[in-house]
Order: C-alpha cells, then structure tokens, then sequence
C-alpha cells in the first residue's frame, strides 16, 4: 500500500470512532449521565452528557463501522482498507465507537474540573478528548489490529493524516449541528 492510501485508509476506517461524537448531538436529551450530581462542588460531567446520547452516538459509530466490514467483505478489499474477519472488526468497532464516546465525556470531567463550562472552548480537548479515547479501548481490545493499520508499513500515515483531520472535521461539524439548531454554539 502506497503512502497516499495509507492515508486514505487510516481514516476510513476510524469512521466509527468519528460518527458518535455528532450523533451523539442528535440523540441527545434526557437524564444527564451523572444523574446532577457533583463532585467537590462541580458537576461530574454536566447537562450535556446524558445516557441517550452516549448509547445513540456510540451504536450510530457501531452501525456504521459494521457496515463498512460487510462492504470490504463483500468487495474483498484488501484487509488494510478493511477492518479485517468479523470478530476482530466487531470488536475494533465497538471499541473505536464507545472509546469515542468515552473520551468524550472524559473531556467533559477535565472541562468541569478545570471550571470550564458547557459549550465554551477547550482547544485540542475538545478535539483530541474522543480521538484518545477510540484509541486506548481499541488498544486494550484489539491492540494487533491498531499496530497492522496504524503503526506497521506505511500505516504511520493513516494516523498522521486522522490526527491533522481531526479539527477540521470537528470544526465542520460542529458548525453544521449550530446552523441545524442542535448546539448552541458553532465549536
């Protein structure tokens, strides 16, 4: 595989851990995850992270990921732009989805503690907070799978690219959710 589509397939296949952090906005409502509770007189993670959204956001990134498998089987795409057999992309899946979502809402408990209120900017936490999370529940669930498309050959470049895209499409959706009314503010 040439550099360029390393590249391409370093970030097509972090797709599932890209989707929940937006649909997450979509699903959204309901009971707050830390049931309004504080901690050393700060909310845990706040109004902005409730149930619905965690499980809505992180099944939309599942959905999708499970999908993309079920493509690249059924094209038989080379296993670098694959996620490659079934038990291993369902689990890669799973932990890139819910990772993501877990991320985010270790941001949110960063933001509290730093006193860093709902909505307002967090630069590269706001960004990174979901990337960081994808990554380590995929390396504590499928560690070899993170290596062969990320760290081995030219993979390099497919996490190189992810991280440089990763504002540019946080920024991008981000300001589409605010012009569809589901965010408050455009970052």
């Amino acid at each position: 595989m040439t550099p360029l589509e390393a590249a391409l397939a370093g970030v097509l296949l972090m797709i599932p851990a890209l989707v929940p952090n937006s649909a997450a906005v979509l699903f959204g409502g309901g009971r707050p995850m830390d049931f309004g509770r504080s901690w050393r007189g700060k909310r845990i993670l706040g109004d902005g992270k409730t149930w619905r959204g965690f499980f809505g956001g992180a099944l939309s990134g599942t959905v999708l990921g499970l999908l993309l498998t079920g493509i690249s089987m059924v094209l038989e795409t080379e296993d670098s732009w694959g996620y490659g057999e079934f038990q291993v992309a369902a689990c890669a899946v799973l932990s890139l989805s819910f990772g993501a979502m877990l991320g985010d809402s270790a941001g949110s408990f960063v933001k509290r503690r730093l006193q860093i209120g709902r909505g307002e900017k967090a630069p590269l936490l706001d960004q990174y907070n979901f990337v960081a999370g994808a990554i380590l529940l995929v390396l504590a669930f499928q560690p070899n799978w993170f290596i062969d498309h990320y760290i081995d050959g030219n993979g390099i470049y497919g996490l190189i690219l992810f991280l440089i895209v990763v504002p540019l499409l946080h920024r991008g959706v981000n300001v589409i959710g605010y012009k569809m009314g589901k965010k408050d503010v455009p970052w």
